[in-house]
């Protein structure tokens, strides 16, 4: 079987001849420590990106499958992005940079993780209309209808790709940050809001539509959300269901014409509280279902609302920074959830500094040793 037979068939809960052994991709930072111990070369560690030649490269010399991250579509965001440009370089060196999203950050020297948000430009009803709105409409330039036109000849036969849904109100809590999307909600204007939710979900609605008029055919469609963090979601469940249903309901029924079935959605934190919205109203595959401090999450979902829940991550990528025995341990827990059926392991994220070459290799080998 190919690796996209093998997939398709498990979501489907049709038979397999094993388990597919796969990712979500790598910190830069992980494979330029792994180049600077020897194990990979670092022309590799710095051309790596979601699915290039570099990526599929690194699943050979691990012993990966594939990386579930394969996903194409349309421009989404800002069109045209804000300039990035360096406001003001602080006595530490710290920089003061407005980005492609109108937000300003403090970018710190020497410091990978996410920069903390200093202002943003998305604040009120005149900064929407005059800088916002006219980034976000649909434009035919956001849709190359030329590559389109030939993706089903060009596009890898062996794994399985996904069209790009974009997101609903992900990339709006990136544009005007959290406080800003807090302010905007609860204590300035609460319709204006709403406008800017459903501006943006129509014109990626008529993105994803242009794509698939064209007859390129996916195996499966895949949202961007992070709307969650480690004590649940970033807003209310019922303003979440209020402004976003109907959206992705939308999204989801145009999908459904063109017989893609797996639908899937990435959002990292503690997602039980949205899965309601989520699952009522077209998706049905968890991903990558971070395991954190809180616990497994897949399993309580598929208690809930039953086999139309399917999970592709779950694993403890934490496991593979420590030893054997605690990647034996997640390895387990993988065949418990695997023997639920619809369920691909994948770790839970992507792999971080300090995970070991050669737990990866192991754990790899072992997960196709899983028998559907």
């Amino acid at each position: 079987m190919t690796n996209r037979e093998r997939a398709m068939n498990i979501l489907h809960y049709k038979p397999a001849d094993r388990m597919p052994a796969v990712h979500f991709g790598y910190w830069n930072e992980l494979l330029v420590e792994w180049a600077e111990q020897g194990k990979i070369s670092m022309d590799l560690a710095k051309a790596w990106r979601d699915s290039n030649d570099a990526d599929r490269e690194l699943d050979k010399i691990i012993g990966w499958d594939f990386n579930w991250y394969r996903c194409v579509g349309s421009t989404r965001g800002l069109m045209p992005a804000f300039e990035r440009k360096v406001l003001e370089t602080l006595p530490d060196g710290t920089q003061r940079v407005q980005t492609a999203n109108g937000v300003i950050e403090r970018i710190k020297p020497g410091i990978a993780s996410i920069p903390s948000e200093d202002d943003y430009l998305l604040k009120d009803r005149e900064s929407f209309e005059t800088l916002f709105k006219p980034k976000m409409i649909y434009k035919p330039q956001r849709v190359n209808l030329e590559y389109w036109k030939t993706f089903n000849e060009t596009r890898p036969q062996d794994v399985p790709v996904g069209i790009s849904m974009g997101s609903v109100l992900g990339d709006i809590r990136n544009f005007c940050t959290v406080a800003g999307m807090s302010y905007l909600l609860y204590d300035e204007d609460e319709d204006l809001f709403a406008e800017i939710v459903d501006t943006y979900a129509e014109m990626q609605y008529q993105c994803v539509k242009a794509i698939l008029e064209t007859g390129a055919k996916f195996d499966f469609a895949h949202y961007w959300e992070d709307i969650c963090f480690k004590n649940g979601p970033l807003i209310a469940p019922s303003m979440f269901e209020e402004l976003c249903a109907k959206h992705y309901k939308k999204r989801n029924d145009l999908c459904h014409e063109y017989g893609i079935d797996i639908i899937s959605l990435d959002c990292d934190g503690v997602t039980e509280a949205l899965l309601p919205t989520w699952f009522n109203n077209g998706v049905n595959t968890m991903f990558p279902i971070e395991v954190g401090v809180w616990g497994d999450q897949f399993e309580p979902a598929r208690k809930k609302f039953g086999n139309g829940m399917l999970g592709v991550g779950g694993m403890d990528k934490t496991a593979l920074r420590k030893d054997k025995a605690a990647v034996d341990a997640e390895i387990e827990r993988m065949k418990r959830l695997a023997s639920l059926g619809g369920f691909i392991p994948c770790p839970d994220h992507r792999l971080m500094p300090g995970t070991k070459f050669e737990l990866v290799q192991y754990y790899a080998d072992e997960i196709k040793k899983i028998k559907i």
